[in-house]
């Protein structure tokens, strides 16, 4: 497989997942969803925000990308967020439409890289302005493994308000091959 097939199923696992963290999300109610549980975002609905605002803003830096990437134009579109921890939405349906749209966004744009476009040395700036440069592949393995790792929490807050999300292993998608 190579990197950019690797890239495509984690765009794809992005989006599976997503859609059943949301799912069990939804059938918690607003108390719920809101209430303080100590994680670094503290609520489910604290986490589930800054995913989406994590995932804008690399996306928002990822389209100054050489090649432009006319598939993250809508994303360009959107309001910066302000914070890693803002609440971008505390309603949860907004939330959920706009984590589907972005979750398209995504795999459109990563359907379209190249490995010419994965090989470039990409220059950006943190929210706090400093500059650095690094392998563009590198930070698009970042922005994958940065939404595992939060919606891990997420399972587990899940968990411990009694829901269950199901099978969450990359290797579900993976297909199986022969020799």
């Amino acid at each position: 497989m190579s990197p950019k097939e690797h890239f495509e199923l984690l765009a794809v696992y992005n989006r599976w997942m997503n859609s059943k963290i949301y799912a069990a999300a939804g059938r918690l109610g607003v108390t719920e969803l809101a209430r303080d549980r100590g994680a670094f975002f503290g609520s489910i609905l604290g986490t589930l925000n800054h995913l989406l605002v994590a995932d804008t803003i690399w996306l928002k830096r990822f389209a100054t990308h050489p090649s432009g990437f006319a598939s993250l134009r809508e994303v360009v579109k959107l309001p910066d967020p302000v914070s890693l921890d803002q609440l971008l939405f505390e309603d949860f349906t907004a939330l959920s439409e706009r984590r589907a749209w972005l979750d398209i966004q995504i795999v459109d744009w990563v359907g379209k890289l190249s490995g010419d476009d994965l090989n470039v040395l990409f220059e950006y700036r943190n929210t706090r302005g400093v500059p650095y440069c690094r392998r563009f592949s590198s930070l698009v393995l970042h922005f994958f493994n940065h939404q595992t790792h939060h919606r891990g929490q997420v399972s587990t807050l899940l968990s411990q308000a009694g829901e269950d999300v199901g099978v969450t292993d990359l290797l579900a998608l993976i297909p199986e091959e022969n020799q």
